[in-house]
């Protein structure tokens, strides 16, 4: 597979009339999944079909890697990652706050983003969780993605811990809207402005260059006129004390954690699998890159999210004969 560093523009004009594209693979749904040097034997998967079948409340935490077979790209995964393969980074939080340029910079490549973003579709990962949630095997989902893709697949018992880019806060006045209407606000301000992607950052960012976005206009809240920003925690930013203590809550009524696809290098997730070892619960681990928490891990699965499907599959079967 062959990954560009930089986008290649095919053309501009002076409406800023821009095709951003990215090489693509051929299989969308895998080409952001890394290699996987360290196959699951038969026995490991026995095992992790054994802890499962003995738990009765599931607590499950999910991170990047259960939505790259949906051809979301992630952060930090060797090869293919966004850190991998740019030197781009997230929005800081504190930038977006002070900065009019800085906001500017993100919602105009967001805008270009969000139609490739918003059109991605759960994959079998997303969709088996929500079934063994109605199988009643499934206690608490917890995700750190922003992409909505577990709401998609119907998974209600779910707390979204960094929020989802399909809602946007007004910092001054805390109104909520949805992303759709502000996207077609941001076309009638900006009518020249035609920006198009292939592939987008996990956050639904792309790359498009300062020049290209100098006179983007940027929408202010219809409430109040203040700064509108993605309902989202930004890297540098802090989950809501309320959501963590909800979260916290769910977690004390589990017996058992189940963790896929995260590195857990972040704390505001990280802490969860710290609280579940102080309280002795045993945690399974599937990923196919080491995590911050591969020494707390009762059992370790290095796989994609995809490979252990049919076995989580067996308990929604389970349930709905039960």
């Amino acid at each position: 597979m062959t990954v560009l560093k930089n986008p290649s523009i095919y053309s501009i004009s002076r409406s800023f009339n821009v095709f951003y594209k990215l090489r693509s693979c051929d299989t969308v749904s895998e080409q952001f999944v890394p290699t996987n040097n360290t196959q699951a034997d038969n026995n490991i998967l026995l095992q992790l079909r054994d802890f499962v079948d003995r738990s009765r409340r599931l607590f499950v935490l999910t991170g990047a890697g259960i939505s790259t077979e949906s051809g979301i790209r992630d952060y930090r995964s060797d090869g293919v990652g966004l850190y991998a393969v740019s030197n781009d980074r997230p929005v800081q939080h504190q930038d977006f706050v002070r900065s009019a340029l800085r906001r500017q910079r993100y919602w105009a490549r967001n805008y270009a983003g969000w139609p490739i973003f918003s059109s991605h579709e759960p994959n079998q990962g997303h969709r088996v969780l929500a079934d063994l949630e109605r199988a009643g095997k499934l206690h608490w989902l917890v995700t750190q993605n922003v992409d909505l893709l577990h709401s998609k697949a119907g998974s209600t018992r779910l707390t979204e811990l960094h929020g989802a880019t399909s809602r946007v806060i007004c910092l001054m006045c805390g109104d909520k809207s949805n992303r759709h209407d502000l996207q077609e606000a941001i076309r009638q301000q900006n009518p020249h402005f035609h920006a198009s992607a292939d592939i987008a950052a996990p956050d639904g960012d792309v790359l498009l260059s300062d020049d290209l976005v100098r006179d983007f206009q940027v929408p202010d809240c219809r409430n109040c006129g203040g700064v509108l920003k993605p309902d989202v925690v930004f890297f540098g930013d802090n989950v809501p004390r309320d959501r963590v203590n909800f979260v916290h809550e769910r977690l004390s009524e589990s017996d058992a954690v189940l963790a896929l696809g995260s590195s857990l290098q972040v704390y505001s997730a990280y802490r969860f699998i710290v609280a579940a070892n102080e309280r002795k619960l045993p945690l399974a681990i599937v990923n196919i890159g080491e995590t911050r928490a591969d020494g707390l891990a009762t059992l370790r699965v290095h796989s994609k999210i995809g490979e252990i499907v049919n076995i989580l599959n067996q308990f929604v079967v389970q349930g709905n004969i039960d």
